[in-house]
């Protein structure tokens, strides 16, 4: 194995492709080295382009070395190793996850890529009972956690829209969808974690055990260690889900429904909203997969509204409760004030639902249009500024350029952790904002991010107060604005987890900076 290694090492540096940076350690030696460390897996070179593509397809920073791991101890030896380095090394570690990252955040240039999915050591196991809970690896994706998880009849609280996302790489953010009113985000229904930190420790922690750290992992953006294991809270799962979409012509009807829905003690089990730019024949797409509760009523909606709003939700039912779920429905749906013609409803396994977005994403690739830029921007805005923020973006900036899906909805503050890293608006209501446009070609790419940076600017120059989910920034100064006063104490974490700013290096929140030593006479 070393001699293979070795030899990979030495066509890779004729080759050029060495794009590491050490003031005083040859190159050869800093990848030599990695071939010295005991490895129940193995580094690779060949695959260095995949790991510096990510979802996003807007930035590639080619690593030198790619780390699949066979063992949570293949990780710990690796970090460990490039900690022993010291300070006078750029070498750096990311951890990968499915590359869902939009700006290069689980890229490393010149330096680790950890194959997360390639952590096959740790089996999940369900442990089902009062309080049941499942143990997956970090680099295990979500639908897997689900299909184990289903076949004793349980499954997570909270989720993400898109399942095909690793564990560690969804809490290391916060993980959201339209449960997260109801159950708070993914990172507020984990019970442990085990983190490799930037020193290359392996520790074990919980709110009662080493619980500085685990608050800090969680929405920690990867910066204080590498999730490897997380022990996630479960629930009975329900067998179906009834569907429901409905459209508003108007944003205070459109965001006072929300608001009353997810404060209502009985409501729906998951609630997003949507706004839709410019979208004709709305209702006939939605009829390929959605009954019409009024099949003729329905086919005499029209509008002249540039703007829609839609609201999708949902009931979880067993089919033994359907009369019981109808009732509960139509007592829900008597309070709202959608437009009725545009009620749409159908019934589909609990499976189906939450997988929805991987259906979507077989038809585009299909089609050559999954893996294109995806110039995103997720947004957090309190609730005493949203209605000035979308008149404004959704009125005026996004008038005639919308070219992709817009989520908004409410979610409970009082559901978030808030000793987590994630930074959250000071009111007990706010909403998650996401533009989720595709973009073809150079000319789509740069006007999507000017309209991006138009809708940055304005929420600045207006005291919106928004904060930025999935963050990017590139500056110190404009962390420091996104964290305030938090700035310090995650500052501090990152002295005491990673002193040497070794882990998520894309993130560009912290630059691992050698130290110069002076020439020797």
């Amino acid at each position: 194995m070393k001699q293979l290694l070795l030899q990979y090492l030495k066509l890779f540096l004729l080759l050029g492709l060495s794009r590491v940076t050490t003031e005083h350690v040859p190159k050869y030696d800093v990848l030599a080295s990695l071939g010295t460390l005991p490895l129940d897996g193995h580094f690779s070179f060949h695959d260095l382009p995949a790991a510096a593509r990510d979802f996003g397809n807007l930035s590639s920073f080619p690593p030198v070395a790619v780390l699949h791991p066979g063992s949570v101890a293949d990780i710990a030896r690796t970090v460990r190793h490039v900690f022993l380095m010291g300070e006078h090394s750029t070498l750096t570690v990311a951890a990968r996850g499915h590359g869902h990252s939009l700006y290069g955040q689980s890229q490393a240039a010149g330096g680790i890529v950890i194959r997360m999915e390639s952590l096959q050591s740790v089996k999940m196991q369900v442990h089902p009972g009062a309080s049941p809970y499942v143990d997956a690896s970090g680099g295990e994706l979500w639908i897997n956690v689900l299909n184990k998880t289903l076949k004793y009849g349980l499954a997570p609280k909270s989720w993400t829209d898109y399942l095909h996302l690793t564990v560690g790489g969804t809490l290391s953010n916060a993980g959201v969808s339209g449960q997260t009113f109801r159950h708070g985000p993914q990172i507020s229904n984990v019970n442990e974690l085990e983190i490799v930190t930037g020193r290359g420790d392996i520790i074990t922690c919980s709110p009662e055990q080493n619980s500085d750290l685990f608050h800090a992992a969680l929405g920690g953006l990867g910066q204080f260690g590498i999730i490897t294991r997380a022990r996630i809270a479960l629930e009975p799962a329900p067998q179906m889900v009834r569907w429901i979409r409905v459209l508003y012509l108007d944003f205070m009807s459109f965001t006072e429904d929300q608001e009353m829905l997810i404060s209502a003690e009985k409501t729906f089990d998951y609630i997003e909203g949507f706004v839709s730019i410019n979208r004709t024949g709305i209702l006939n797409n939605w009829r390929s997969s959605f009954n019409p509760q009024d099949p003729e009523r329905a086919s005499q909606f029209e509008t002249d509204r540039k703007v829609l709003f839609c609201l999708e939700m949902t009931k979880n039912f067993n089919p033994e409760e359907a009369d019981i779920m109808e009732q509960e429905i139509h007592a829900l749906l008597s309070q709202l004030r959608y437009t009725p013609p545009s009620l749409f409803h159908t019934d589909v396994t609990y499976m189906e639902f939450l997988d929805r977005v991987h259906s979507s994403e077989i038809k585009l690739r299909a089609k050559g249009l999954w893996e294109v830029p995806h110039p995103w921007l997720n947004l957090i805005i309190p609730r005493s500024t949203v209605h000035t923020f979308a008149k404004q973006v959704f009125g005026k900036i996004l008038e005639d350029n919308n070219n992709g899906p817009i989520l908004l909805y409410p979610v409970n503050k009082s559901r978030w952790d808030n000793r987590t890293s994630v930074v959250l608006p000071d009111e007990e209501v706010f909403y998650l904002v996401g533009f989720l446009p595709s973009a073809i070609g150079p000319h789509s790419i740069k006007r999507t991010l000017n309209l991006n940076n138009q809708i940055i600017e304005f929420s600045n120059k207006a005291s919106i107060g928004v904060k930025q989910y999935l963050p990017n920034y590139s500056t110190e100064p404009e962390w420091k604005a996104h964290y305030g006063a938090r700035w310090d104490a995650f500052q501090q974490r990152k002295n005491t987890y990673d002193p040497l700013a070794i882990l998520a290096p894309g993130q560009r929140i912290f630059q691992k900076t050698p130290v110069s030593l002076p020439l020797s006479s």
